[in-house]
């Protein structure tokens, strides 16, 4: 497609786009990072995970982009005693008719807030699995698909480390991003502290969005144009991760146990054009890449105990693929 016919489209649903972030702000201040990456990773048909201490807002902004793009929404709290099929579903049997009901969890919603996900066992946190990658549930011999659009929103609490189970590397790398939620300023929350004592919530948060409107931005997002020099940039990146002496990064050889996955390479891309049209354009610019790089990776990159003896972080590492990979 010629760039300027996409640049038109994309400027025609760029009034919308700014729509739902307002609708979002009048409940959620600040946070302007999470919502952006929030709505990077439903227009690249993704999932997202939150890390970030209690009280952050990361359950309400979840639940205020439902209501913004008016999808169904259903939250799971993930706790020990919590089963597969109180995710997926069960059967379940009549007495009146000797047959075999389907009972669907509430997998079966356009968004899922996973809430601390990091509290359930493996065999529950892999329930997310199959919904996650393949977009549909198996329930005894049948297969159901997931509606459409379908995100999964997970949380987790980075400090409390007691009665929690570790996201397996399998689990974690299914989400598209990883977004560390961080503090209010100063000036943030004393506006929230002026709602409060206002009483005012923003409870009139409007749907901007349909439904069919999302998977329209979806298809156009596919469309963003990435040229192929891009391309080679992102698998530079991605490869440098597993190979850092191949592109001269030898500092970071020992600190790196195991380099980021392919889907490292497919999500930065995806993600990338999520992030151009967010900025209004067709087309995919290196400081795209570069932006959304420490959300694809933080969570494929598993580091050394040489690095976290160093107390070495993992957005450091990236930092150094980054600086160092030339740019096309």
């Amino acid at each position: 497609m010629d760039i300027d016919v996409l640049n038109k489209k994309v400027e025609g649903e760029s009034q919308q786009i700014l729509r739902i972030k307002d609708e979002i702000q009048k409940v959620i201040i600040g946070q302007d990072d999470m919502i952006d990456r929030i709505l990077i990773a439903l227009f690249a048909n993704g999932h997202i995970l939150l890390e970030g201490v209690p009280g952050l807002a990361k359950t309400l902004t979840i639940k205020t982009v439902s209501t913004a793009i008016n999808g169904s929404f259903k939250r799971i709290q993930f706790t020990p005693d919590l089963l597969p099929a109180d995710i997926v579903g069960t059967l379940i049997y009549n007495q009146k008719t000797s047959e075999f009901l389907t009972k669907k969890g509430p997998l079966f919603a356009n968004i899922i807030l996973a809430d601390e996900i990091n509290r359930s066992p493996a065999k529950v946190q892999s329930a997310l699995l199959e919904g996650m990658q393949e977009r549909q549930v198996t329930i005894g011999d049948n297969t159901y698909p997931l509606p459409s659009p379908f995100m999964v929103m997970a949380t987790q609490n980075p400090i409390e480390q007691e009665g929690t189970y570790p996201l397996p590397e399998a689990q974690v790398d299914r989400f598209m991003l990883k977004v560390l939620v961080t503090y209010p300023t100063k000036k943030e929350e004393q506006e929230l502290l002026n709602r409060i004592e206002q009483n005012n919530f923003g409870e009139d948060v409007q749907p901007v969005f349909t439904l069919e409107d999302i998977n329209r931005i979806q298809g156009i997002c596919k469309e963003i144009y990435i040229d192929d020099k891009l391309k080679q940039y992102i698998v530079d990146i991605v490869s440098a991760s597993r190979d850092p002496e191949q592109y001269g990064l030898t500092g970071i050889k020992d600190l790196i146990e195991y380099g980021a996955s392919p889907r490292a390479s497919i999500y930065l891309m995806q993600a990338a054009k999520a992030y151009a049209l967010l900025q209004q354009r067709g087309y995919v610019i290196p400081d795209d890449i570069k932006a959304i790089a420490y959300d694809v990776l933080r969570h494929r990159i598993i580091l050394s105990y040489e690095a976290e003896a160093e107390m070495i972080t993992v957005e450091k590492v990236i930092s150094d693929l980054i600086r160092e990979i030339e740019v096309p």
